[in-house]
């Protein structure tokens, strides 16, 4: 069916109001940024969009301007831009894991040393107890006596 110049101007009129809703983030439920959105919005058939058909010009103009937004950060659909941020996020979280990752074994590793050396030294206390003991010139000091309000004598 052929339409009048007029009908394609009309059409093409609504197809760029349609455009521009779409490319300022206003997407109807459950449409995306997206030729088939578009065409639904302007009541136009989407294969008009495609080949050498008539509106083939307005589909790579949308297609063009998407990405001009998309180039300078700015993502119309509502739904990629959620997705955007939380594969972001996800990035970021996977990151902080395995920093949180990494700083728990070298915790639990200087933790193993740390004991490690605890129980070293408590063997050196014993053996130095042993080998004082054993010392006949070594002395031990009397003991302090206290008196009632806990001074030393």
């Amino acid at each position: 069916m052929r339409i009048s110049a007029a009908q394609k101007t009309e059409n093409e009129n609504r197809i760029r109001a349609a455009m521009d809703r779409l490319l300022r983030g206003e997407m109807p439920p459950g449409g995306k940024c997206d030729i088939k959105t578009l065409a639904n919005e302007a009541a136009v058939d989407r294969t008009a969009f495609y080949g050498t058909r008539p509106y083939a010009h307005l589909r790579t103009e949308f297609e063009r301007r998407l990405q001009t937004l998309q180039d300078v950060g700015e993502i119309p659909d509502p739904r990629e831009a959620q997705i955007t941020r939380l594969k972001a996020e996800i990035t970021k979280l996977r990151e902080r894991l395995a920093q949180s990752e990494q700083t728990v074994e070298e915790l639990t590793d200087f933790r193993g040393q740390a004991l490690a050396r605890l129980a070293a030294q408590h063997e050196e206390i014993h053996w130095l107890r042993e080998v004082a003991a054993g010392a006949s010139r070594v002395s031990r000091l009397p003991a302090s006596r206290t008196t009632v309000n806990g001074s030393c004598s």
